[in-house]
């Protein structure tokens, strides 16, 4: 098998190709012909050192394929099942993959692995998001940032059918029209205009009842500046940086706001809920009600260069990488 591994932190070039064993699968562990594999802002923070890793370790942790074999007490998933599975780690930048039994969702028939591998990280942060951090109603307003990355054109979807309006920021023409396809009412490119004056302006000095800012750094006080009284600023990640610490006096005084700082882990930490979300988003791709946008295929040794496109916000959608 091959696998991306990082023996020291770095830019992208410590993404280094080995050969390694085909991995045995151990009780309660499947093995997996990966078809493809997720690429993620989390894998470029493990690789660079904001997120403390042990060394070495295999980049990446999402990803479907088919089984191959599985080790004893496996019950759920069988020899010739199409699974995918996120946050496994070493379960990532591979060609053959070990992935714990209770971390493997069945792919839905109608829906082919690419998109799966695509979907899970994204797709499930999506849900979480709209169905329980913020559980969004009807006729809300939501602020999203990057409206046409992976998990913006994701959750703009799930939002937009759950009858409340986006307003969707991007950087160019092309990426607007990409969130308008999503279903986002209104597009404000954050190159050009104030978002939290455009955002008063839209809802007619009323503000957002959520923003989902995955930027950090760079918006956050713009995304405080965005929400209507008691409304709530999520932050899903942090594209700019990590945010400076934040005084409790400053959600008082903006209006008794909300700050929550989440993560998948915490909601896919119960099977019941996995299979729930995974089943969710899955189900919804195979029956046509929701799309994936795939914005780049890279074979797997070119992991690197994944990574530069994704930092340097030169693609939209999600990124694949496809081992040979």
């Amino acid at each position: 098998m091959q696998a991306i591994v990082v023996e020291q932190t770095g830019g992208p070039e410590v993404l280094r190709v080995q050969e390694r064993a085909t991995p045995d699968p151990g009780p309660g562990e499947v093995c997996v012909d990966v078809a493809a594999c997720g690429v993620n802002f989390i894998d470029i923070y493990q690789r660079s050192g904001v997120y403390a890793m042990n060394l070495p370790f295999i980049a990446g942790s999402e990803g479907a394929g088919v089984v191959r074999s599985v080790g004893e007490g496996v019950t759920e998933v069988a020899v010739g099942d199409h699974v995918a599975w996120a946050g496994v780690a070493g379960g990532g930048y591979v060609s053959q993959a070990l992935v714990p039994e209770q971390a493997a969702v069945p792919v839905p028939e109608g829906l082919d692995d690419e998109a799966a591998a695509a979907l899970m990280l994204q797709g499930m942060t999506a849900h979480y998001l709209c169905e329980s951090t913020y559980p969004v109603q009807k006729g809300d307003d939501v602020l999203l940032y990057a409206g046409a990355g992976g998990v913006g054109l994701l959750l703009t979807q799930m939002v937009a059918r759950k009858g409340a309006r986006v307003i969707a920021t991007t950087s160019t023409e092309d990426k607007a029209a990409l969130a308008r396809e999503a279903g986002a009412a209104e597009v404000i490119d954050y190159t050009k205009d104030d978002v939290a004056e455009e955002v008063r302006r839209l809802t007619d000095g009323v503000g957002a009842a959520v923003v989902y800012d995955g930027i950090g750094k760079a918006t956050f006080e713009s995304s405080l500046d965005s929400l209507r009284r008691r409304g709530m600023l999520v932050l899903f990640g942090g594209a700019s940086g990590p945010v400076p610490p934040v005084d409790p006096q400053v959600l008082n005084s903006k209006g008794s706001l909300f700050l929550t700082r989440p993560k998948l882990a915490d909601h896919t930490a119960d099977r019941t809920e996995l299979l729930w979300r995974a089943s969710d988003v899955l189900g919804a791709a195979a029956r046509g009600e929701l799309s994936v946008r795939v914005g780049g295929r890279y074979p797997l040794s070119e992991a690197g260069r994944a990574h530069e496109d994704l930092a340097g916000r030169r693609t939209t959608g999600k990124l694949l990488l496809l081992p040979q």
